[in-house]
C-alpha cells in the first residue's frame, strides 16, 4: 500500500500522457483501495470483537476507507486524453488532495494498528492473569483428583498463552526483546512438566521438606517468567527500575575501537581520560576471565600480557595524539595512524585470547560432562536411598554447577550479540535453579526409595538439566559463528519449496486450528524432535572438516528438524499446516540427498565396512520415502492425523541418522587413515548427483526431484515464509 501511494505521489507531471500512463495510474489508485478495503474489514472485524475500543477503531477504519476511495476517484483519469475533461478534478489538477488523502490514509492506518497493538497486549496480560491465577488453586490444593482437575485447566491455559506469546515473539523487531521473551518462554515451556510431577510428588508425600521446597522452586520461578513476559510486552519495568545494561567486554571493546577509530575524523570530539576510564573497564571486567580457577594458566598470562600491552600503546596514542592536536602536520597524521592501527592490532590478538580462553573451557566442559554420570548416579542413589552417597553426589553436582555457570558468565563476555548475552545469561540461571533442584528432587526420593512419583520427578529435572547441556552446546556453536562472521547468513534449507501449478502434490488445504489435545500431543512429539536433534548436532560436532558432504546434509536436516519442532511450539517461520508438510518433504528429500551420497561413498570402501555402511543406509531410504508419501498423501480425515503421522515419521528418519553418522565417521576416519580412499574422495563428491540407484531405493525421478532445481525453489521462495 505505502509503495503504490508512494508511487503516486512522486508521479512526474507531463503535458502528454499516454494511454499506457493513465492506465498504470488507475491501476496504482485502485491496488490502494482495495488494500485499504481489505484493512478496514479487518479492522472492524477487531472492533466487533473489543467492545471498549470499538468507537476509536471504527472511526480510525472510516477515516481510512474515505481516504481510500478519494485517491480511487483522483486517480480515474483513463477517460483523460491530452485535453482535460470539462470540469473533472483529478491527480493531475489537484495532486494536493493526493497527497492530503495520502497523509490521512496513513495516519488513521497507524491508529488502527496502534489500537490493535493495545489489543494484543491486553490479550496477553488477560491470559497471564489466567494462568496465575489457575496458579494459586494448583499451588493449594489439597487432594490428587482436585489437582487432576484444575491441572488440566492450567494446561489449557498456558496452550492459550503459549500461542499469544510466540505470536508476540515472532512480531518483535528488536532482537534484544526477542531473546529475552524467547528465554522466558523456554521457561514456563520446561517449567510446565516440572510443576506436575513436583506438585504430584508434593500430594503423595506431604510431610517431605524437600518436596515442598522442590515444588515452591518451580512455581517461584514460573512466577517470574510469567511477569518477564508482561515487562517484555509492556515495556515497562516494576518501580521504574531501569534495564541492566550490557557489561560485556566484547561491547565494550566495540565502543572503544569506534573511539579509537573516529579520531582520524576528528581531534577534538573526545577526552584522554574518556578513552582511559573505556580501557579501565573492559580490563577490569577481563578480570572474570584472570581470576577464574578454570582459567588455564597459558591463557591467563596471555591476557595478562595483552592487557599490559594495550596499556603502553594506549598511552603512546594519547602522546601522538596530543601532538596532533597543537600541530597537525603530515609526519604527525602519519604516526597517528600507525598508533591507531597498532593498538587495534593488539586489541584484535586480545579479543581473539578472550574467545578461545572461553569456548576452550566450555569445550572441554561439555565433553567432559557429556556421559552426565552425576545425574546417572543421583538416580541410582536415590533408589538405593543412600544419605551418604546422595550428599557426596549432590556436592559434586554443585560443583558442576559451578562450573557451567562460571562458563555462561565468560561465554556471555565473548558472546558478540545481544541475543546471545541474553542466552548466556538464561543458561546461567537454568544452571543454578534447576542444580538446587536435582538435589532436593534427589534427597525426595532417597528418603522414599520405593515412590515412582519421586522417581519421575527426579528423571523430569534430569531431563531439564541435560536439555540446558545440549542448549548450551548449540550456544557456543553460534557464538563461534559470531566471531567467524558467519552468524546472519540465510539457509535455503530454511525456505519452503516453491509451489508449483497443476502439481497435485502441492495441493493446498485450508489452515486448520488444533484443538487442546491435539496441540498438547503434537508439543510433545516436538519436545522428543528437539532431543534427537540435539544428538545430530553432537555426533556432527565431532567432524573436523565442517564442510563434508555427509555433515552439510546431516546439518540441513537437523535445522529443518528444529523448524518442525518450533512449529510444534507456535514459532519460528512455519506459520501453518500446509508450511510444515512442505518443509517435511523437504526434509524426506534432503534425506535421501544423503543417501545418495554415503552410496557413492561405499563404493571406495572393503567389503565388510561397505556391508557396513550400505545397511545403516537401506535403513534410512525407505523411511525418507515413507515420510515422502505420507507428506503428499491427500488429507483423508483430519489435518491432525496428517501432522502426526509426519512429525512421527520425521522423528523416526532423525533416530535412524543419529546412528548413522557414528558409522560415517568412523568410516570416514578409517578410510583416511588407512590412506586408501583419500585420492578417490573428490571423484565421489564431485559425481554424487550422477550415483544410479537400485530399484529398491530410489528411481531416476526422485534422484532428479531432490537435484540443483529444488535448491533454486528454495532460494528463490526465502520470501515466502517471511511475508507471511
Amino acid at each position: 500500500m505505502s509503495k503504490n501511494i508512494t508511487t503516486l505521489i512522486n508521479h512526474k507531471d507531463k503535458t502528454r500522457r499516454s494511454d499506457k500512463t493513465l492506465q498504470a495510474i488507475q491501476r496504482v489508485g485502485q491496488a490502494v483501495n482495495l488494500a485499504v478495503g481489505r484493512f478496514v474489514t479487518v479492522g472492524e472485524a477487531i472492533a466487533n470483537e473489543n467492545w471498549d475500543l470499538k468507537e476509536e477503531i471504527n472511526i480510525a477504519c472510516l477515516e481510512a476507507k474515505q481516504a481510500g476511495e478519494t485517491i480511487a476517484e483522483l486517480t480515474d483519469v483513463t477517460s483523460l486524453n491530452n485535453a482535460e475533461c470539462d470540469g473533472q478534478i483529478t491527480i493531475f489538477t489537484d495532486k494536493t488532495g493526493v497527497i492530503k488523502a495520502a497523509r490521512l490514509l496513513l495516519s488513521s492506518v497507524t491508529k488502527v494498528l496502534l489500537l490493535a497493538d493495545r489489543i494484543v497486549i491486553k490479550q496477553i496480560i488477560t491470559s497471564r492473569n489466567k494462568v496465575l491465577a489457575t496458579m494459586e488453586q494448583l499451588e493449594s490444593v489439597g487432594s490428587f483428583q482436585e489437582f487432576v482437575q484444575i491441572f488440566s485447566q492450567f494446561g489449557n491455559e498456558m496452550v492459550e498463552f503459549a500461542h499469544l506469546t510466540g505470536d508476540r515473539q515472532n512480531d518483535l523487531k528488536d532482537e534484544k526483546k526477542k531473546a529475552e521473551m524467547a528465554a522466558a518462554r523456554a521457561v514456563l515451556e520446561k517449567c510446565t512438566m516440572m510443576l506436575l510431577t513436583a506438585s504430584k510428588t508434593c500430594l503423595r508425600h506431604p510431610n517431605c521438606e524437600s518436596a515442598r521446597k522442590n515444588k515452591g522452586g518451580v512455581f517461584h520461578r514460573m512466577k517470574l517468567a510469567l511477569e518477564q513476559v508482561i515487562e517484555i510486552v509492556t515495556d515497562c519495568r516494576p518501580n521504574g527500575e531501569n534495564e541492566i545494561s550490557s557489561i560485556s567486554i566484547y561491547a565494550g571493546i566495540k565502543e572503544f575501537k569506534m573511539t579509537i577509530e573516529a579520531l582520524r575524523e576528528n581531534l577534538y570530539f573526545q577526552s584522554k581520560e574518556n578513552l582511559s576510564t573505556m580501557l579501565k573497564f573492559i580490563l577490569e571486567h577481563t578480570e572474570d576471565f584472570t581470576d577464574s580457577a578454570y582459567t588455564s594458566h597459558e591463557h591467563r598470562e596471555c591476557i595478562l600480557e595483552l592487557s599490559n600491552q594495550i596499556k603502553i600503546e594506549l598511552q603512546h596514542l594519547v602522546s601522538v595524539w596530543m601532538q596532533a592536536q597543537s600541530k597537525k602536520t603530515k609526519n604527525i597524521m602519519e604516526d597517528l595512524e600507525l598508533a591507531i592501527l597498532k593498538i587495534n592490532q593488539s586489541i584484535n590478538e586480545f579479543k581473539k585470547e578472550l574467545h578461545n580462553a572461553a569456548t576452550l573451557l566450555a569445550t572441554d566442559l561439555l565433553k567432559h560432562h557429556a556421559d552426565h554420570g552425576i545425574l546417572k548416579a543421583l538416580k541410582i542413589t536415590g533408589v538405593e536411598g543412600n544419605l551418604e552417597a546422595l550428599a557426596e553426589y549432590a556436592c559434586k553436582l554443585s560443583e558442576q554447577k559451578e562450573q557451567l555457570i562460571e562458563t555462561c558468565r565468560l561465554l556471555r563476555h565473548i558472546s558478540g550479540t545481544e541475543p546471545l548475552e541474553i542466552t548466556c545469561m538464561h543458561a546461567e540461571e537454568t544452571f543454578q535453579v534447576t542444580g538446587q533442584q536435582i538435589i532436593s528432587a534427589a534427597e525426595t526420593l532417597t528418603l522414599h526409595p520405593s515412590s515412582k512419583i519421586a522417581k519421575e520427578n527426579l528423571d523430569v529435572f534430569c531431563e531439564a538439566w541435560e536439555s540446558q547441556i545440549s542448549d548450551m552446546s548449540t550456544l557456543l556453536r553460534e557464538i563461534n559463528d559470531v566471531f567467524e562472521g558467519k552468524r546472519g547468513e540465510k539457509r535455503a534449507y530454511l525456505s519452503l519449496p516453491k509451489p508449483v501449478k497443476n502439481n497435485t502434490n502441492l495441493k493446498p488445504f485450508k489452515p486448520t486450528k488444533l484443538d487442546s489435545e491435539e496441540q498438547a500431543k503434537i508439543a510433545k512429539l516436538g519436545l522428543k524432535l528437539r532431543l534427537l536433534t540435539s544428538d545430530v548436532n553432537c555426533e556432527i560436532e565431532k567432524w573436523k572438516n565442517q564442510e563434508n558432504e555427509i555433515v552439510r546434509h546431516g546439518q540441513n536436516m537437523s535445522s529443518m528438524a528444529y523448524s518442525i519442532y518450533l512449529f510444534t511450539r507456535g514459532e519460528g517461520l512455519l506459520k501453518s499446516t500446509q508450511d510444515l508438510i512442505y518443509q517435511i518433504e523437504v526434509f524426506a528429500t534432503e534425506g535421501l540427498k544423503l543417501a545418495s551420497v554415503l552410496q557413492g561413498f561405499s563404493k571406495q570402501l572393503k567389503d565388510d565396512d561397505k556391508l557396513l555402511l550400505l545397511l545403516e543406509i537401506n535403513k534410512l531410504i525407505p523411511l525418507c520415502q515413507q515420510l515422502q508419501l505420507t507428506a503428499k498423501a491427500p488429507i483423508q480425515n483430519k489435518v491432525f492425523t496428517k501432522v502426526d503421522k509426519c512429525i512421527l515419521k520425521t522423528r523416526f528418519v532423525l533416530t535412524t541418522l543419529t546412528q548413522l553418522l557414528p558409522v560415517c565417521y568412523k568410516l570416514m576416519h578409517k578410510c583416511k587413515s588407512e590412506n586408501d580412499c583419500i585420492n578417490s574422495l573428490q571423484p565421489w563428491m564431485e559425481g554424487r548427483w550422477q550415483t544410479v540407484t537400485t530399484k529398491d531405493n530410489m528411481d531416476e525421478k526422485t534422484v532428479e526431484a531432490f537435484g540443483v532445481r529444488s535448491l533454486e525453489h528454495n532460494i528463490a521462495n526465502l520470501t515466502f515464509l517471511e511475508n507471511k
